[in-house]
């Protein structure tokens, strides 16, 4: 897999791309030598990822759950590839439900990951958007819901965008980008953009097709923002074990996942009692 960080617009010097071999040029994506593949950091990412189980369904924005949560949203083009990315980095069948009508699932779908009984990450699966068999009224409806979602959700970490490596960044692909836009440059959101059926492409096409995309990205790199861009392959495995280990780092840490765990479990103490215990410490002042 090939990782790279887009430069700021003016920068003359290209950095290196950062790989799990170490720094090398954009146009030769690495590949882990076979026999390191057991010391190699992403088996445990990918032991994790294989953790990931539904969680719950949303029709509507506002039947997702409030969640402390760190979410990471994949978002794409209906044909870009997104369901099958997901089941791929979870190494399960159908954990992401790919329809044979590509942008028919119009539902939210959560997970969850890590222990059971302490969640540390929630993927959000967004319904696919751009293909033309679906009518106008649904079109604007989630993309309405997309805009809502990309821009308020409050435990929003990092968005994943799926993008099909042979036709780079749509306009849709960009103005979906723009809802999330000003959270990416503060920082507030990650962004990781997957560059999907990589395979499909020569060596010499996958790096013209890096090159296209971080000319698109470079404009919301700051010195704040995490935009990366990789080249990734449901077919052939190239990048999953990267992409796991990248999404693993943004889980939250044992002690924070099991003490939201433990808040949640809590049962709901009445605001009356609250105001009670507080008039009583007052007293006692």
């Amino acid at each position: 897999m090939t990782r790279h960080t887009p430069n700021r617009p003016g920068s003359a010097k290209q950095a290196p791309t950062k790989t799990a071999n170490g720094p090398q040029n954009a146009a030769t994506p690495a590949r882990v030598p076979t026999h390191d593949l057991a010391r190699h950091p992403a088996k445990d990412a990918l032991a994790w990822a294989h953790t990931a189980r539904f969680y719950i369904t949303a029709a509507q924005l506002h039947q997702v759950p409030v969640s402390e949560l760190p979410e990471v949203a994949f978002v794409g083009r209906s044909n870009a590839g997104k369901s099958t990315a997901i089941n791929t980095l979870a190494q399960q069948r159908q954990l992401a439900y790919a329809s044979k009508t590509p942008g028919r699932t119009q539902h939210i779908n959560l997970f969850h990951l890590g222990p059971k009984a302490a969640p540390n990450q929630l993927w959000t699966d967004l319904p696919g958007y751009g293909y033309a068999a679906v009518e106008r009224s649904a079109k604007l409806r989630w993309q309405e819901v997309m805009a809502s979602y990309l821009e308020v959700r409050r435990n929003l970490s990092a968005v994943v965008q799926m993008v099909d490596s042979r036709h780079g960044l749509t306009e849709l692909d960009r103005q979906l980008l723009e809802f999330v836009t000003p959270r990416v440059r503060s920082g507030e959101v990650k962004l990781l953009v997957l560059l999907t059926k990589a395979d499909k492409l020569n060596r010499k096409e996958q790096a013209e097709s890096l090159r296209k995309a971080q000319e698109v990205l470079a404009d919301l790199v700051t010195d704040e923002s995490d935009v990366n861009i990789t080249l990734f392959s449901s077919l052939n495995k190239s990048g999953v074990g990267d992409v796991a280990e990248v999404l693993h780092g943004w889980a939250a840490s044992p002690e924070v996942a099991e003490a939201l765990a433990a808040a949640q479990a809590a049962p709901d103490v009445p605001l009356d009692a609250w105001d009670d215990q507080s008039q009583a410490e007052d007293d006692q002042a």
